[in-house]
């Protein structure tokens, strides 16, 4: 099953968890976006709150635990046995972390709607401000179910496999470092920032055309392939379109945030 969905394919869905995922790093919140107006029955769920732990030596978005995380998907409505669809309006970036979350603690049917907020708009079906009333779910969140790195494994695969860099090409050049306290790229990694995976649009690409892309970096059929980012939030993003292309790839979570927190790691540049 494809990890993404289409609008129509979505209206026609007659039970399915949708969640409103937006948000800016830096905000503003994306919690005022979504009162302005989103898909019908859709649930806000807050990126920083929902779907991180707390900031520190593992990242600024780092993994939350099972526990947490499952009651903040609970409280969301999402169970186990019905269809998640997760959504924003900026090709995916935030929408994507909400898809290897819930993948990575066991939910077998999980998507991401494909150009987001504007597709549906542009589709011609309707939105509302209107906030529905949510029935706790019962999701139980077991871990593992999607491949992950922790920094020794990131330094690894840069070695053994393909290591993709999700940033824009100046931040893995060294040249610009807005967020983080040091500049530069993990070494051995390759650049790929993950906006080349969407179009104008804000829709991922053709499988094929995303395939031809990810082999000429590297990620050839069966090559071990592992993304990163600042935080870990558009590495996801990275993974999914991945997986669109039919390579699958492990996500280091804490990313560039949590490489840097150890002055011994190295640091390339350029």
């Amino acid at each position: 099953m494809s990890p993404l969905i289409i609008p129509d394919d979505l209206a026609a869905l007659d039970d399915a968890s949708v969640l409103d995922v937006r948000w800016r790093l830096g905000g503003p919140p994306g919690v005022g976006m979504y009162r302005e107006g989103h898909l019908p029955d859709a649930v806000f769920c807050d990126l920083d709150a929902d779907l991180t732990a707390a900031p520190g030596a593992a990242g600024r978005h780092p993994l939350p635990d099972a526990a947490a995380f499952e009651q903040a998907m609970r409280r969301l409505g999402v169970s186990g046995g019905r269809p998640v669809v997760v959504y924003d309006d900026s090709g995916a970036m935030a929408a994507a972390r909400a898809w290897w979350l819930l993948r990575y603690y066991g939910h077998q049917d999980v998507r991401v709607l494909d150009g987001g907020l504007g597709a549906w708009i542009a589709a011609g079906l309707p939105v509302t401000k209107e906030e529905p009333e949510v029935a706790s779910g019962d999701f139980t969140a077991v871990p593992g179910g999607m491949p992950m790195l922790d920094a020794d494994g990131a330094a690894a695969l840069a070695v053994s496999g393909v290591l993709l860099d999700a940033r824009a090409e100046e931040r893995y050049r060294g040249e610009v470092e807005p967020i983080d306290p040091v500049a530069g790229h993990i070494p051995g990694a390759v650049s790929a920032p993950t906006t080349a995976n969407v179009g104008s649009d804000g829709r991922f690409l053709a499988p094929e055309t995303l395939r031809a892309r990810f082999t000429e970096l590297g990620v050839g059929e069966g090559v071990p392939a592992g993304a990163y980012c600042g935080s870990g939030v558009t590495a996801a993003h990275e993974v999914l379109a991945l997986e669109v292309a039919g390579r699958p790839a492990a996500l280091y979570v804490g990313s560039w945030s949590n490489w840097v927190a150890d002055p011994s790691r190295p640091v390339a540049t350029g």
